[in-house]
This record gives structure tokens, C-alpha cells and sequence, in this order.
């Protein structure tokens, strides 16, 4: 389908340091507090300390908040809470920050970064910096038509790799990922659905900001018809994305490999990412071990996805809203599990 081989990331990506776990693990038994004590605090900091490939655990000091941001053309049919083409007002709430996800990054301490890969609106109205990856206005409506071109889809995911380097290189530690897209968990749930090899109304939730009976049964239908289009693609992945995933969607799924091979650990938000997750796990199975699942939202979608990806959330409060908010949520835990890993004395 294009000139991208995917095969490649199999052969780039190696786990986590697992001499270096095991080393965290040891120092872990020397430490005051019993082994256990803290719970799956222990588990994250082993974790980072094999991201890191060191021990003692460095503290995360260059957090970045990194959303993609898109419309979906299928929230043109009422599957979604927000309006149709809204995802530019989720952008301008973000870069002015008035958004959930820009106040908790500010309060932990965190960068934000936002990226439009199909943002459609005037590119005139969001700054450069923002723009300069996106791929198309818009991704077309799944349930009758791909969402890109075959082309659009090789573009949006080698942007995902290209903004997983830049933040590689300017020093970012931990990358908490998240989306900002009208539509984005019905393109979602198809992917999950397609891979998974389920019905649609096992993966048809309510959406970030949830949506009536009425709404449910309309993305139920348009997953429905969705699945229809995606399975004949389920063999290559990057067309499955052009089919029925979608430009913020394919950089996501471009970013997570990119940020394995880079040896970056990532934080997944809601079910966005777990889809595109998934679709990456496909690619590359030793990928999921470079990343935490922070906030379970209830999406039946995502629950299956994180269950094949054998991903547990660190957190489970209710929150729904994605655009990087419970993954940002989770932050806080991580730097936790790294400043007790790190600064707490062993036994003499």
C-alpha cells in the first residue's frame, strides 16, 4: 500500500531493560518499607527504571502532555455529544489554557503540546506550530467512505513518528498522550471492533462527554456499517487506518512506535489511544511494554482493547472525559513511584 514498511518497528523495538528491572527490584528489597507496601507503586517504579535503563529510578522531570487533535467525518450522523467540525473550539480551549487537560498540566508540572492532523477549520485560525503536520479538514465518515486517502494515511503516520523524535530529542521523559477530536470514539471503536473480531454494540460507548439512548443506537449503527468496510483490511494495518481509523488516529498509532523505538515510556488516556494502541500492538507485540494505561473510563471499547494489550489502569474515578485529562490524572502516581524508588535510603 505504500513505501512505509511496518515490519521494520518489529525488528527497532526491544523491551524495557529487563537486567535493569531486576536490578530495581533487588534495591526495591533493601529499601525501609516492607516490599508490597506501596502497592503498584513498586510495579511503576521497576517499570521506569527499565525505560530509563538505570538504576536508582531518575526522577521524570520533562513531562509532555502530547494531543492530536481531528474531526471525524462520521460525527456529521449525531455520534457525539459535540457538535460536528467542534474539534477547533477543543483546540483553542487548550492552547489559551482553559481546557481540563491545560489546567492539570499546569498543575503537575507538564508541557502541553497540541497537534492538528485534521482539524477542519480555516488552518489560518491556530498557530503554525500547530498546524504545520495536519493532513486534511476533516477524515471522511466511515460508515460509507475511508476516512483517508492511502497516501493521507502514510502522511499522518509518519507525522506521529516525526513529533515522537522532536520530543525524543528536546529532552521529554514521559509522554502523556491523549486526543482532541469530535468523532474520535467511533472511528475508535471500530478499529477495536474490527481487531478484537467483535459486534458492534460490544464496543459502542457514550463518548467523553456522553450521549442519550437515541445517539447510542446512531454510532452503534455507524460502527456497525464501519466493521462492514474495515475487516477486508484487517491484514495491513496502515490501511486499516486509511479505511476507517483517521489522520489523529494514524499519527497516534505512528507515535506510539516511534516513541518505543526512541525508548520514550507513554501514558495512555482513554479509549483513542488504547485503539491506537492497539493497532500498534499489532505491529510491533514488544510495543506495550513502553507504555501505562492511567485512567479506565468505562468505554467498553477501550476495556477490551487494554485486555488484549494486557494493560491495567493505574487509575478508576469515573473520569470520562479523555483529551489527555486521566491520563494527566495518573501523572502525579508515576512521579511518585520514581521519587520513592529513588530517594528512599536502604538499610544499612
Amino acid at each position: 500500500m505504500s513505501g512505509l514498511n511496518l515490519d521494520d518497528f518489529a525488528t527497532l523495538i526491544e523491551r524495557p531493560d529487563a537486567g535493569v528491572r531486576r536490578d530495581a527490584e533487588e534495591r526495591r528489597e533493601r529499601l525501609g518499607p516492607r516490599p508490597g507496601a506501596f502497592g503498584r507503586l513498586d510495579e511503576i517504579g521497576e517499570w521506569l527504571a527499565a525505560a530509563q535503563g538505570g538504576v536508582p529510578v531518575k526522577p521524570v522531570r520533562q513531562p509532555k502532555a502530547v494531543l492530536f487533535a481531528g474531526d471525524h467525518g462520521v460525527a456529521a450522523l449525531g455520534v457525539s455529544a459535540g457538535p460536528a467540525g467542534g474539534a477547533h473550539e477543543l483546540v483553542r480551549a487548550a492552547l489559551e489554557g482553559e481546557s481540563p487537560a491545560a489546567v492539570l498540566a499546569r498543575r503537575f508540572g507538564a508541557g502541553l503540546r497540541v497537534v492538528d492532523m485534521s482539524v477542519d477549520c480555516d488552518p489560518e485560525l491556530l498557530p503554525e506550530e500547530v498546524t504545520r503536520h495536519r493532513v486534511r479538514r476533516g477524515s471522511g465518515r466511515i460508515d460509507v467512505e475511508d476516512a483517508l486517502t492511502a497516501d493521507e494515511a502514510e502522511r499522518a503516520f509518519r507525522a506521529g513518528m516525526a513529533v515522537a523524535d522532536e520530543e525524543a530529542d528536546s529532552g521529554t521523559d514521559l509522554v502523556v498522550l491523549g486526543d482532541l477530536s469530535v468523532g474520535g470514539t467511533t472511528a475508535a471503536g471500530t478499529l477495536i471492533g474490527a481487531l478484537c473480531g467483535t459486534d458492534a454494540s460490544v464496543v459502542t460507548g457514550r463518548g467523553g462527554f456522553g450521549i442519550d439512548d437515541l445517539a447510542w443506537m446512531r454510532k452503534c449503527a455507524a460502527i456497525r456499517d464501519a466493521l462492514r468496510r474495515a475487516r477486508p483490511a484487517l491484514g495491513d494495518q496502515l490501511e486499516l487506518l486509511a479505511t476507517t481509523g483517521g489522520a489523529d488516529l494514524a499519527a497516534i498509532t505512528g507515535f506510539l512506535l516511534q516513541s518505543a523505538v526512541r525508548r520514550t515510556p507513554v501514558i495512555l488516556d482513554g479509549v483513542v489511544s488504547a485503539a491506537c494502541a492497539l493497532v500498534a500492538q499489532r505491529v510491533a507485540f514488544r510495543a506495550p511494554d513502553w507504555w501505562l494505561a492511567g485512567n479506565g473510563t468505562g468505554d467498553p471499547a477501550q476495556a477490551k482493547a487494554l485486555d488484549r494489550i494486557a494493560l491495567n489502569p493505574l487509575l478508576d474515578h469515573g473520569v470520562t472525559l479523555g483529551e489527555g485529562t486521566g491520563a494527566l490524572l495518573a501523572l502525579p502516581l508515576v512521579q511518585a513511584a520514581a521519587a520513592l524508588a529513588a530517594e528512599l535510603p536502604e538499610r544499612p
